[in-house]
């Protein structure tokens, strides 16, 4: 049997398919390459280019595959441009999970991992997060998120589908051995546009805002690592394999890094100054965003074992310097 991870060429899905494989596990892989690699996945695996909305093309796997459950990474996840595309988001996303859902329904396919996102929660009211917590997104994207959690929601009920949705915080760092990591056209996470001093890409981080009510005065988020993520992804499948209940996770973990304070990770992992300009604050940026995973602790017995940020940011290191144009050389 095998699982099908839609999205499985881009940052995060790569890394599951690496774990899905590490124990054994059957993988076939569906991704349009808009923003993922080829270059990520072993060649042995069994993969098709293409889009999740293709209800033809879905249909085709399943029937070529014995596939028994899915993870979906499928989405269009940049904050600013949802905000300036919502119905390109709306259609990517949604109606992408729509056509997900409605193949596994005539296939058969009763579990499914869902990627989602602490954007759900939108400005929260109280820090740590917790799952229960209102939520009220700010931007498109975060609103799609929590519209296909709500999907799944409808359909289980009525087509027995049973779902695990998990709510990311800041994922970051890559694979230990350095065989693949984070490579997005036109960055903009942290811990990449920070190395990219480092590799003479940029002259220098701009931190956007020092005034937060934070100790350092910049934006406090919470970081996980790839491969600890990845292995929650496999918990909570094992988790509905074993016919456990479905439902919501927050991932993170637990504890709130700065923005300076990151920076200073980076200086410590590569040995470099990385210079630091101080811009004004993005509209829309919280002051502290930060995970109560204590759901995923106690219901998947999800544990992150890399928490220290040196450590986190060392991995990354390790693949960009090795790939300073990431899967292009």
């Amino acid at each position: 049997m095998s699982v099908l991870v839609c999205g499985g060429a881009g940052y995060i899905g790569s890394h599951n398919v690496r774990a899905l494989l590490d124990r054994g596990e059957g993988v076939v892989v569906l991704d349009n390459l808009w923003t993922g690699h080829r270059e990520s996945l072993p060649g042995s695996v069994p993969f098709y280019e293409g889009d999740v909305r293709d209800a033809a093309l879905l249909d085709r796997i399943l029937s070529e595959h014995p596939v028994e459950s899915v993870i979906h990474f499928c989405a269009c996840s940049l904050v600013g441009e949802s905000v300036e595309q919502p119905l390109r988001y709306f259609n990517n996303n949604v109606y992408g999970m729509q056509v997900l859902l409605e193949a596994m329904e005539r296939h058969g396919l009763d579990k499914i991992v869902f990627s989602s996102s602490a954007a759900v929660y939108g400005e929260p009211r109280r820090v740590p997060i917790l799952e229960d917590d209102e939520t009220a997104p700010t931007n498109p994207y975060g609103e799609t998120k929590r519209t296909m959690e709500r999907m799944m929601h409808w359909v289980g009920l009525r087509h027995g589908i049973r779902y695990v949705s998990l709510r990311y915080f800041n994922v970051a760092g890559a694979r230990e051995d350095g065989s693949i990591g984070e490579d997005h056209r036109n960055e903009t996470h942290l811990v990449p546009i920070i190395l990219q001093v480092p590799l003479s890409r940029r002259t220098h981080v701009t931190v956007y805002g020092d005034d937060y009510p934070t100790p350092d005065g910049t934006c406090i988020r919470d970081y996980v690592h790839i491969s600890d993520l990845a292995d929650a992804h496999l918990r909570a499948l094992d988790h509905l394999r074993a016919g456990g209940e479905g439902g919501i996770f927050n991932l993170g973990s637990g504890a709130g890094y700065s923005v300076r304070e990151m920076i200073e990770a980076a200086r410590a992992a590569t040995g470099h100054a990385i210079p630091v300009e101080v811009g004004p604050r993005r509209a829309g940026d919280p002051a502290r965003l930060v995970a109560d995973s204590t759901r995923a602790r106690e219901v998947l017995g999800w544990v992150p074992r890399v928490t220290r940020m040196e450590d986190i940011v060392a991995t990354a290191w390790n693949w960009h310097r090795t790939h300073p144009n990431g899967y292009g050389g």
